[in-house]
């Protein structure tokens, strides 16, 4: 059985550069935590605690040096953690903080902020807070309809990790219905890129696996592209969690991973999917 690799999987330059950020500060640092998960790979997460690193929920209990997520965080939250006098090393993704900006610059100027994506997410709350407030979260077309647009001002950004295709059926439908829109596609590069490989693998194989955090957004959008093919989709974190009986009788099967996902994880799946399908 082959196992093909979409052509853009894995870690991207922000989640690169977080963890370079924290094993360089591993070294000179003897008691570093980071608020909430550096990224949303558990794994990762893992192997920086088995280093030492501690994942604090509040800044009150970091020590000396604290860590902000690639993901950010509400401007309260960075500012309390400066005023405790701690060291903070902000290892916010370029991407990410691209939106901040853009939402402070909107909300300056009187536009009603919307920002496409998950109201839950960490993300989407740390860009929230960019606009202070007279924000709005849209996490689907369907939800354009509760709001009242007319005479209004509206600025559009989107969560790093959404669809291009999302993005745009919202801001077509607040534009239809506005006076005035500036939208700007903040989908980073990167997520970009690996859907755009996964809706091309998927359609060829028999079967897709798609590796990454349970709570990765952008890992949760690979595999609902590649449940929308039409192709068996499995949702996996590591290769423990595969079952021979889904890959039963196949010869080709494809295989992507989440931005935050390493490539030893990767590694791992690939090899355990090639040894059980001979």
């Amino acid at each position: 059985m082959r196992v093909i690799v979409a052509d853009q999987a894995g870690v991207c330059f922000g989640v690169k550069r977080a963890l370079d950020l924290v094993y360089s500060e591993c070294e000179r640092c003897a008691s570093l935590s980071t608020l909430g998960p550096l990224i949303h790979n558990p794994q990762v997460v893992g192997a920086l605690e088995a280093k030492g690193v501690r994942v604090v929920r509040r800044v009150e209990d970091a020590d000396c040096a604290i860590v902000l997520p690639s993901h950010g965080v509400p401007y309260e939250v960075h500012q309390a953690a400066k005023d405790a006098g701690l060291n903070v090393i902000d290892a916010t993704c370029p991407f990410v903080a691209n939106v901040h900006r853009r939402v402070r610059s909107l909300a300056a100027k009187g536009f009603t902020v919307v920002v496409v994506g998950d109201s839950d997410h960490s993300e989407v709350k740390a860009i929230l807070s960019a606009a202070v407030e007279n924000a709005i979260v849209i996490s689907c077309a369907e939800e354009v309809d509760n709001y009242d647009w007319s005479g209004k001002k509206v600025g559009i950004v989107s969560q790093t990790t959404q669809t291009g295709d999302h993005f745009g059926e919202v801001v077509g439908k607040i534009a239809a219905n506005s006076a005035q829109v500036m939208a700007y596609n903040t989908i980073c590069y990167a997520t970009h890129e690996r859907q755009a490989a996964a809706r091309e693998l998927a359609p060829t194989v028999e079967a897709m696996f798609v590796v990454g955090g349970r709570n990765s957004a952008n890992t949760n959008r690979l595999a609902e592209i590649c449940e929308s093919a039409g192709v068996p989709t499995y949702h996996i974190e590591t290769a423990s969690e595969i079952d021979p009986a889904w890959i039963s009788g196949m010869e080709v099967v494809g295989l992507t991973a989440g931005a935050s996902t390493p490539q030893w994880i990767i590694d791992e799946v690939k090899q355990k999917l090639e040894r059980i399908g001979g």
